[in-house]
């Protein structure tokens, strides 16, 4: 089961759910867009406010019938005590799209098929892909290596592959897509869908300070620092919001505690450092969504176009 084409996406694609940065202008404005929109549920500080942006985004969506679907994303790790509250607002507002992280889906599974929504996990391993797959998911968010904030290790050329080899359900694939040209690339691994993260930071519907945006615009990829440090789980870091934190990108340390409760507290540590992915070198547009999407549809539309052989197959003028 998964999203196609005729449920008004105009591009396979997922506006990835971000800590602190996708709020419900964000998932709106995505989904009007013509892809997924999605945001944490921890990003609403409390359940009172997480009902109110449920509230918001399916009455507005409600009266938009050419927008896509939209999705909540779960964080249903142990340490997460809010977890309760929040699948019983995702009972109450029936996201089409429910996506899990940082633990196993299988508690939530029931409830949200009990209203017909659909459950993706996020992994960020085969193993995990195995262990969500045989939970009864509806899909796997696969994360790959580049991806930013909680990153994976492995290449999404070899991630695709494996998983194809025991899960034929639907696909997302994260890690580094940053142009209509790698969704398309990503179709063609064998992915049904592709998670924009990176490239969306600097929208204007982004919840991310503007700082944060000018830092995404000036990085590349070598500004990019892997550490679990931060949050106990290995995620994709700038290298200036690190060294701006006090942290020394040379010698992180070990291992930090995990603890989602209360994410929003400014004590936490990853409150004052600012995640991105391994394609942020892409990422050149502070504009709208709607404008950044329409980007990448014509990107996407040139890649379907491509000679099998690259940009330059019979071109007369190629020199080989």
């Amino acid at each position: 089961m998964h999203f196609a084409s005729d449920q008004n996406l105009t591009l396979p694609a997922i506006a990835a759910p971000m800590f602190l940065i996708s709020g419900p202008e964000m998932v709106i404005a995505a989904s009007k867009a013509g892809i997924i929109g999605a945001f944490p549920t921890p990003n609403a500080r409390t359940s009172e406010i997480l009902d109110d942006w449920m509230a918001q985004i399916t009455t507005t969506l409600a009266a938009e019938p050419n927008a896509a679907p939209w999705a909540a994303n779960l964080v249903v790790h142990r340490s997460n005590p809010r977890l309760a509250e929040d699948v019983a607002c995702v009972v109450k507002y029936k996201p089409p799209l429910v996506i899990t992280a940082l633990g196993s889906p299988a508690e939530i599974i029931e409830q949200v098929h009990s209203y017909g929504g659909l459950v993706y996990a996020d992994v960020n391993s085969v193993a995990f892909a195995r262990k969500a797959a045989a939970a009864g998911v509806d899909g796997l968010v696969l994360v790959g290596a580049g991806a930013g904030g909680h990153t994976g290790q492995i290449a999404g050329f070899a991630f695709v592959e494996e998983v194809r080899k025991f899960w034929d359900g639907a696909i997302v694939l994260g890690g580094a897509i940053s142009s209509g040209h790698a969704i398309r690339a990503a179709e063609v691994l064998g992915a049904d869908l592709a998670y924009l993260g990176t490239s969306l930071i600097p929208c204007e519907e982004s919840l991310a300070v503007q700082e944060y945006k000018q830092m995404v615009l000036d990085a590349g990829a070598e500004d990019i620092i892997p550490s679990n440090a931060i949050t106990g789980v290995t995620a994709n870091w700038l290298k200036q919001s690190l060294i701006n934190a006090g942290h020394d990108p040379d010698n992180m340390g070990g291992p930090g505690k995990i603890n989602f409760a209360d994410p929003q507290n400014d004590r936490k540590a990853w409150k004052h450092v600012w995640a991105a992915g391994q394609g942020v070198g892409a990422v050149t547009q502070n504009a709208p969504i709607a404008d950044i999407i329409s980007r990448m549809g014509a990107e996407y539309d040139d890649a379907i176009k491509l000679p099998a052989f690259g940009r330059n197959a019979g071109d007369d003028n190629d020199q080989r």
